[in-house]
């Protein structure tokens, strides 16, 4: 049976922000991009300052879409044809520190944030907007596994991006939700903006308040409709979720996501859904750390708490594979949990 795209309904985090609770109304916009619905909220500012400034950050979302797109046209699917041909490949200066600041988050998720992995998603058929009805060949990810490419393989030099490894293929879908988000953040603190909360299908990052209260978000349960927990959100913090019941495909009722481990080719099968929230004085932007540490710490599995102290993760949440819930320590002073303390919990000092 091929499983379902449960679409925006059933997105990582439910944002409990449509009450307005009597006060100022929110500025809201929204688009379709990245495959995704996304939500820009502004509070504290007139309708006319509010739109050009919403406005402004759907343009650039839209622009690192299609520029950044995997397997359409764009600057990052011709350098991946540029590697698989043996060719080196000029690039723009953004690209070219994207690719850079990627290699330096993969080294420091011991290579379980790879980007580099293009090749291996396309053979699982999640570079599709439709999902896969069956499962990939095995001689072609044995190949795969043989090459072994990834990030690290590429060089950038002088304007110039190459590879020795021509199975390197570049897909930036578990990386550009969280640049996009802190760019965001940039345009609209340029435009005057301090008070809003960006959402790019679940992935979140809020700046001030909603009218002097803070922001809201609701962490969505893995299994069930609804919110497992919800959490305030402080002036330039961002929360990312992985879950394996945003993109999957189901043969012989096992089900497969789209969270690939790059050292088994494989889905990960061990966990549910992992969430972690990240301050605004992150090394990396918190938008771009937010968005790429859920998915290294969903790979580690039960080894997470000390890949977190790696990343500097300090709040994560994980949903096993039964069900149970693990949550650091600071995570869980933040949380409140919808309908009473999980029983299944264990608290990670």
């Amino acid at each position: 049976m091929r499983g379902r795209h449960l679409a925006f309904l059933l997105t990582p985090l439910l944002l409990g922000f449509l009450a307005a609770c009597g006060r100022a109304p929110l500025h809201q916009q929204q688009a379709f991009v990245f495959g995704t619905r996304v939500e820009v909220l502004i509070a504290g500012q007139t309708e006319a300052a509010a739109r050009p400034a919403a406005a402004a950050v759907l343009r650039e979302f839209d622009r690192l879409h299609r520029l950044y797109h995997a397997w359409q046209p764009s600057e990052l699917s011709r350098l991946s044809e540029a590697i698989a041909s043996g060719r080196a490949a000029p690039v723009t200066p953004a690209l070219a520190a994207l690719i850079s600041e990627a290699q330096r988050l993969s080294l420091a998720s011991e290579g379980l944030f790879d980007p580099g992995i293009g090749r291996l998603i396309g053979l699982w058929g999640f570079q599709s907007d439709d999902l896969p009805v069956a499962l990939p060949d095995a001689a072609a990810l044995a190949a795969w596994r043989a090459a072994r490419p990834g990030i690290a393989d590429l060089r950038v030099a002088g304007g110039e991006v190459s590879s020795g490894n021509r199975a390197v293929a570049l897909d930036f879908g578990g990386y550009l939700k969280g640049v996009a988000l802190d760019r965001a953040a940039a345009i609209l603190k340029a435009q005057g903006v301090h008070h809003a909360l960006i959402n790019i299908g679940g992935n979140v990052l809020a700046l001030g308040s909603k009218n002097g209260e803070p922001w809201r978000v609701g962490i969505q349960h893995p299994r069930q409709p609804g919110p497992l927990a919800t959490l305030e959100l402080g002036d330039g913090e961002a929360v990312g979720t992985s879950g394996d019941y945003q993109r999957y495909f189901e043969v012989g009722g096992r089900r497969y996501s789209h969270l690939l481990d790059p050292r088994s080719a494989e889905p990960v099968r061990h966990t549910q859904a992992l969430t972690v929230l990240v301050s605004a004085d992150a090394g990396a932007g918190a938008g771009t750390l937010s968005d790429v540490a859920s998915k290294p710490l969903f790979i580690a599995g039960a080894d997470w708490p000390r890949l977190a102290r790696a990343l500097h993760v300090e709040h994560v949440l994980r949903v096993d594979a039964e069900g149970r819930v693990q949550v650091s320590r600071a995570m869980h002073a933040r949380l409140t949990y919808v309908g009473g303390q999980p029983k299944a919990l264990e608290i990670i000092p």
